[in-house]
């Protein structure tokens, strides 16, 4: 672990240490009370899955047209982490609307498009774990395709008539419910830098360890 990774996973655990207390003290929505805190959750965590995803598509670009072998580390590394948020997006989401809307699941369009966002980068995990040779310049098709959908999620809600609010309400928070939200968003930026550093770190002795194994072999 490099020095720098150490600074960022201590300013991320002190981030998430005085969270809980910044959401404990911010207001409670007056329609939906405590389940409204969810919100300080779902909201960083689908943040995250849309930049990472975003992150993903471009570095898969740059691998596609330059061959460039960290750009396909750092695409893999950034999938890993959109099935990551993805998963706790999805699972959030529905434990907030189900009070909220009175329904679990809905098959509106940010929904529907967010759920496709989380299989397509499944897909690609598993196309990359099991696909063999060329898998990763296949992954990486994969990956900008995913990128299309990502301002599609974003921007749905604005078009089509979806249970989401549109995308005005975060601007508009209020500061006492804006500064958690943002605090908490930090931290899942401070640890998503960890987890990428640690990740890629692994990715790059993985296709050293790749390479001198084919060496040996053709010695």
């Amino acid at each position: 672990m490099r020095k720098y990774t150490h600074i960022l996973l201590g300013a991320a655990l002190l981030v998430f240490a005085l969270a809980p207390v910044l959401i404990h003290r911010a207001p409670y929505e007056s329609t939906m009370g405590l389940v409204q805190k969810i919100f300080y959750f779902h909201l960083p965590g689908a943040l995250m899955m849309l930049f990472i995803a975003l992150f993903a598509g471009v570095m898969s670009g740059i691998f596609l047209f330059t061959k460039k072998p960290w750009a396909d580390h750092y695409a893999l590394a950034a999938a890993e982490q959109v099935v990551l948020f993805g998963a706790m997006t999805l699972v959030t989401g529905p434990l907030w609307a189900r009070k909220a809307w009175g329904v679990w699941w809905e098959w509106d369009a940010r929904l529907t498009s967010s759920l496709l966002l989380w299989m397509i980068f499944i897909a690609y995990l598993l196309l990359r774990r099991f696909g063999g040779p060329g898998s990763d310049k296949l992954g990486a098709g994969m990956a900008l395709f995913a990128l299309a959908n990502v301002p599609f999620i974003y921007v749905s809600v604005n078009y089509w008539r979806t249970l989401h609010p549109k995308t005005t309400v975060v601007p508009n928070l209020v500061p006492p419910m804006a500064g958690p939200m943002w605090w908490a968003f930090a931290g899942f930026v401070l640890m998503s830098l960890v987890l990428f550093a640690l990740r890629v770190q692994q990715e790059e002795q993985r296709a050293r360890v790749e390479a001198l194994y084919l060496a040996a072999n053709e010695g």
